[in-house]
């Protein structure tokens, strides 16, 4: 029974599982935020208590440092004492060091902690083989209840502890002892583990909720069918860039494109809706090649589009760019025959922004008419400049 208990011991290093890579640096951080509390309340017990252990020795003990027993003990007592206070000490500097440095200082704290009650409580069986291991025992179990680390690094501590517990302390122990040490390894270990495997679940369920409330609200904001914006979503992306510029200044103005496809309705009707779909998804597919550095892309309407840039263009830019998707979408195809698709653009660029979104639209929504009734297939560009009289006062096309 002792010795299957002990190669689980010894094997633990080994079967430990590991952190998700997608979540190590969350649990990381989450163990240092943990840990840092812990020991913090840790070293605070500690100094209490080794400040009684030292007045005790010195002040209360009939022969003081007058045996070479009690100058070990007082030693050993000003080691810890010194450890922890050394920890007060560096908590807050540690703060400002990368999240890894903070939490192998912490680990190296832990574990010199945890040697030192070995250090005590072998001393004590040396003294007395009657001593007992209530010294290691409260230790093992105080650092697997209070203190969190991948399990790995758990694993590897306690192996450590284990085998120089097996090859110096054993020997002064009965085999009950013996074995009800080994049981407390295992169990400290476990706990140990159960920990860190409880706070790596937490971290990848907080995660998950991240990820589906980010697709859900991608969903809100997108169009199903082409991938682009939603209406509601162009409208409040712009409503914003106005409001920047406006109120701080950020840019000194923006353009609208709105893109409405020539007779539509035409292409539904001859070859059917799933064409009419085929052409709406490559319609947005030839927005995003033409327009790279848009602020926004979105699908508006039916057949009806909208491209956001947050900074201003000359007249020319603009019509070279609704040209060029005019052309693009010529060569839509659909079961291998020519669509000879066309679209008419409408363009408003704003220099002096002091406008809502839907007046702004309503501009754009006049040249994109305009394109139409000039012949379709064309871009109707429009400087918009603010006068206090009339701010949409018309200017030169």
């Amino acid at each position: 029974m002792m010795c299957k208990i002990q190669n689980l011991c010894k094997h633990r290093l080994r079967i430990a599982p590991q952190i998700p890579g997608y979540i190590r640096q969350e649990f990381l951080q989450e163990t240092v935020r943990k840990n840092n509390f812990s020991v913090w309340i840790i070293c605070a017990i500690i100094i209490a208590a080794e400040l009684f252990n030292i007045a005790r020795v010195v002040l209360w003990s009939k022969s003081g440092l007058g045996t070479r027993n009690n100058q070990i003990y007082f030693f050993m007592y000003c080691i810890l004492l010194l450890l922890a206070a050394l920890w007060l000490v560096l908590r807050h500097p540690l703060q400002r060091v990368p999240v890894r440095a903070q939490w192998a200082v912490q680990y190296v704290m832990t574990s010199l902690i945890l040697l030192w009650h070995l250090g005590l409580n072998l001393y004590d069986l040396y003294r007395d083989p009657t001593a007992g291991t209530t010294v290691l025992t409260t230790a093992l179990m105080g650092l697997a209840l209070l203190i969190q680390f991948p399990p790995r690094y758990s694993a590897a501590l306690f192996t450590v502890i284990y085998l120089l517990f097996r090859g110096a302390m054993a020997p002064l122990l009965d085999t009950g002892d013996q074995l009800n040490l080994t049981i407390t390894f295992v169990v400290a270990l476990a706990v140990s583990l159960a920990y860190a495997h409880h706070t790596a679940v937490m971290l990848q369920q907080q995660k998950q909720v991240v990820e589906v409330n980010a697709k859900l609200q991608e969903l809100v904001q997108r169009d199903p069918l082409t991938g682009l914006l939603n209406k509601t979503t162009v409208e409040c992306w712009a409503d914003q860039a106005l409001h920047s510029m406006e109120h701080t200044g950020r840019s000194s103005g923006l353009t609208l494109f709105l893109v409405d496809l020539d007779e539509f309705k035409g292409v539904n009707d001859r070859y059917g809706h799933p064409c009419g779909d085929h052409v709406l998804v490559e319609t947005a597919e030839a927005m995003r090649r033409v327009f790279l550095d848009a602020a926004g892309l979105g699908r508006i309407g039916g057949d009806e589009f909208a491209v956001l840039y947050d900074r201003p263009m000359t007249e020319e830019q603009a019509t070279a760019l609704g040209q060029g998707l005019v052309e693009r979408l010529g060569n839509i195809q659909w079961q291998n025959q020519p669509l000879h698709v066309r679209c008419s653009v409408g363009v408003c660029i704003c220099t002096r922004p002091r406008y809502a979104y839907q007046q702004l639209y309503t501009e754009t929504d006049r040249m994109l008419y305009r394109a139409k009734e000039s012949g379709r297939g064309r871009c109707c560009v429009r400087q918009l400049e603010h006068t206090e009289n009339n701010p949409f006062e018309e200017a030169g096309v």
